[in-house]
């Protein structure tokens, strides 16, 4: 019988695929085996890993390997050449769509058709959509490629198409069967490929730049339309707001350092030089061997990038941690792979070859006109460092020292692993305020200036140095006098800093003794250690997301309640308020079907997608309440708008006490999500069936002023102190009166200055990020109710949200 090998990304994903062929073959033992992904979590290709899966497979009538994308297919060319010459005649690799090819594939080989029907067969897959569907409408493009669609975009991100953006299109675009190709329409520059993220990047498409895109395919027509709805969400990338330096590019001696990260740093200089990789003079070992070297490298840079990526979502939030997914496409980039296997092919060692490769597309970069997407050729130098080091056996020396660091630049891996209580400072001769390292540096805690050219680079380790990476301003051996300037104004900042740390875990109360509870957003049970560690009252909001998403099956009730218990008793028996899944929007469930949404943030998400679903609801509200028999639980449901949600919501929640026994637990309160304007105005209707209302103010912001948040062209508009986005804030306060609390857990919430304000208006709850609840806490320590409620009130009747910043400022 014809053996199937299974060549994917994701090993989720082929044993799905795996799975549904079985049941096609009605139990006849086809020899199907899976070759995918590094780990059951890590996606990537092997080709030991294939090469080995061909060898199971194989009961002498041959093998068809299908694969699914990219990369893929060049660790099934490689297997070919592990094999022995007997096994690999044996062989073929079919360009099959790996599901639909698979599923005849199956069913052929039960039949037992021969190795070369099974492979024909198996391209022809689509011919049942297509026969139904008949052929998509055609174009033909003025280079002569055919496509079946055609779309213009504009770019709306502030810094263009840079890393993060860019990584966004490449990943979703690889999940369609199409072929998506990409032109900046305003520069008139040639075609790319969109799954290629070195390719897209260089497109040097600005803010404001047209881009068009064409797709062919069996999805064309799903990828376009997906493509264009990123791009009017800005690919998902959320503005980091006005207090980041924009464009900065790397500075020559000439020009001016650049604030790049506040605070006062103080302390003896010491250097990260870091020595470029020598390349060895060696032969090569075959274009086999060489390719599998390569691969191991780049496996093993893939689990590190992403062990860093992890540990920086936790310390850091999402949005620092995206900066690595840029890092992984590179990785695995079409183009990038592409050039390098020509290379080795062509007798080059893969230490050249990928040198060689690496070093065009930083090029490509570095001739960009735009500054932002020119600071990115260090990512692709960081990368290719990363891989060549991996590849020659050579460990990246950690900087060592304790003071102010000084260096060239800083690759993003190295930021991520600085450490707080060592550096007091980063000065660095080049990068730029909007680089990644400076980035992860910021989130960090850690003062920085940059651009200060390479004269910086002579300091002697052990020099005294003091900065403010405020203001930009650095002293090389400082006299006393300004020595002691510096150190005044770093005491004055750590006294702050000590005194909320120092009081982090006592009640935060108003100076006219008004109680409130300052609790921490989590989205994982390390979340929920820091919020303990940082002093949170409580957990405002669990972020339950973490459980469904990224999966090809929801989780049992089981696995759900031992997540909230992990994260209860992480709390040490803190209550803890647990929202009901939040899909929708920019957040599919890959495992349940939904229609297109022309705009899906307006369409079915949270409360709403879970009453359409009601058996994942009812699933989840019965681990929720097993919980809150044994810790204080509150329940709170997402983006309502009518009383009739929260009737049917409870309605669930009451089976679910009854199917769990022994009554309704002691301290369970439910609680909804204010996110709706119209839900805000009628607080007064909703009050009676709830415990407590928590405003998202990101959400409500967007809604109430009609400006997608993470849409950077209306960033400005987007503002939660906007008098609008307040009088809506000031509606929930009175609707709630005395029979429900009210909490603030967006945005707004994490920002000091507005938070004499929110508890002005009749807020009674703040729930932050963890590590922002100290300060949250004495922030509310510093507020005088009666003061503060008269500034809110004057806040309401304000021209805009910078009229109220003053407002805040002055009273």
């Amino acid at each position: 019988m014809v053996g199937i090998v299974v060549v994917s990304h994701s090993r989720s994903l082929a044993r799905a695929a795996v799975a549904l062929a079985g049941e096609m073959v009605h139990g006849r033992d086809v020899p199907i085996e899976i070759a995918a992904g590094l780990d059951d979590d890590t996606f990537g290709t092997d080709a030991a890993q294939i090469a080995q899966a061909v060898l199971d497979a194989d009961r002498d009538d041959g093998v068809v390997v299908l694969m699914d994308l990219g990369s893929a297919v060049l660790s099934a060319e490689l297997a070919l050449d592990l094999l022995e010459d007997d096994v690999r005649e044996r062989v073929v690799l079919c360009p099959a769509p790996m599901v639909e090819g698979l599923v005849v594939a199956a069913v052929l080989a039960a039949s037992g058709a021969g190795r070369d029907e099974v492979a024909t067969e198996a391209s022809a897959a689509l011919a049942g959509k297509q026969s139904h569907l008949g052929p998509p409408p055609t174009g033909e493009q003025p280079d002569g490629t055919p496509a079946d669609y055609v779309g213009v975009l504009t770019v709306t991100n502030r810094h263009g198409l840079h890393a993060r953006p860019a990584a966004r299109l490449v990943t979703d675009v690889r999940a369609f069967d199409a072929r998506v190709e990409v032109r900046n329409l305003t520069t008139g520059s040639a075609w790319v490929p969109a799954t290629s993220l070195s390719r897209v990047a260089t497109l040097g498409a600005l803010h404001g730049h047209q881009v068009e895109v064409r797709t062919a395919g069996a999805q064309a027509h799903e990828a376009l339309d997906h493509v264009l709805a990123l791009a009017s969400r800005g690919f998902g990338e959320v503005d980091s707001g006005p207090t980041e330096a924009v464009g900065v590019a790397p500075a020559t001696p000439a020009e001016l350092p650049t604030a790049a990260s506040p605070g006062v740093g103080i302390g003896p200089a010491f250097a990260m030089r870091s020595t470029p990789v020598e390349i060895p003079r060696e032969p090569a070992q075959g274009a086999g061997p060489e390719w599998l070297r390569l691969e191991r490298a780049l496996a093993g840079v893939r689990r590190d990038v992403q062990r860093v990526r992890a540990w920086t979502a936790r310390e850091g939030g999402p949005t620092d941690a995206a900066i690595f997914d840029a890092h992984l496409l590179l990785l695995d980039d079409v183009d990038l792979l592409d050039e390098v296997h020509r290379r080795v092919d062509a007798g080059e060692a893969a230490a050249p070859a990928w040198s060689a490769a690496v070093t065009r597309i930083a090029d490509e970069f570095t001739a960009l006109a735009d500054p932002y997407l020119r600071a990115r050729a260090a990512d692709v130098r960081a990368v290719g460092d990363q891989v060549l080091r991996a590849l020659l056996g050579l460990a990246a020396a950690p900087p060592r020292g304790t003071g102010v660091l000084i260096a060239g630049d800083l690759a993003p891996r190295e930021a991520a692993g600085l450490d707080a209580s060592r550096v007091a400072g980063v000065l660095l001769a080049s990068g730029s305020a909007t680089s990644h390292a400076v980035i992860l540096v910021r989130a960090r805690g850690i003062p920085a200036v940059v651009g200060l050219g390479p004269g910086i680079l002579d300091v002697p380790d052990g020099t005294p140095v003091a900065l403010d990476g405020s203001t930009g301003e650095v002293v090389v051996d400082p006299p006393a006098e300004i020595l002691h300037a510096f150190q005044a104004r770093a005491a004055e900042l750590a006294r702050r800093e000590d005194r909320a740390r120092s009081r982090a875990a006592e009640p935060a109360v108003t100076r006219d003794g008004v109680a409130v509870r300052v609790g921490a957003n989590v989205g994982s049970v390390e979340d929920a250690q820091a919020a303990a560690r940082y002093g949170a009252d409580l957990a405002g909001l669990v972020r339950t997301e973490f459980l469904f998403l990224d999966r090809t099956s929801p989780p049992s009730t089981d696995e759900q309640e031992a997540a909230y218990r992990e994260i209860a008793q992480a709390l040490g028996g803190r209550r803890i308020t647990v929202r009901t899944l939040d899909v929708g929007g920019d957040k599919p469930l890959a495992y349940v079907l939904t229609e297109t949404e022309a705009n899906p943030f307006l369409g079915l998400r949270g409360i709403r997608f879970s009453l359409t679903h009601p058996a994942l609801l009812a699933d989840q509200l019965l681990a929720i309440v097993r919980v809150a028999h044994d810790v204080p639980v509150s329940v709170l449901f997402p983006m309502v708008s009518t009383v009739d949600e929260v009737v049917r919501a409870r309605r669930i929640l009451d089976d679910a006490i009854k199917l769990a026994g022994s009554g309704e637990p002691a301290g369970l309160q439910v609680g909804i999500m204010v996110e709706v304007p119209s839900a805000a105005l009628k607080a007064a209707a909703l009050a009676p069936y709830v415990d407590f209302m928590s405003v998202g103010t990101n959400d409500l912001t967007q809604y109430a002023l009609a400006a997608e948040r993470g849409n950077t062209a209306v960033a400005p508009i987007a503002d939660g102190l906007d008098p609008g986005v307040l009088r809506l804030i000031d509606s929930v306060c009175r609707g709630a009166a005395d029979r429900a609390l009210v909490a603030v857990c967006g945005e707004l919430a994490a920002d000091e200055h507005a938070v004499r304000l929110l508890c002005g208006l009749g807020v009674r709850e703040l729930s932050v990020v963890p590590g922002a609840v100290p300060g949250i806490k004495e922030a509310v320590r510093t507020v005088d109710l009666r003061r503060a409620s008269s500034v809110a009130a004057a806040a309401l009747d304000a021209a805009d949200a910078a009229s109220v910043r003053s407002l805040i400022l002055e009273g």
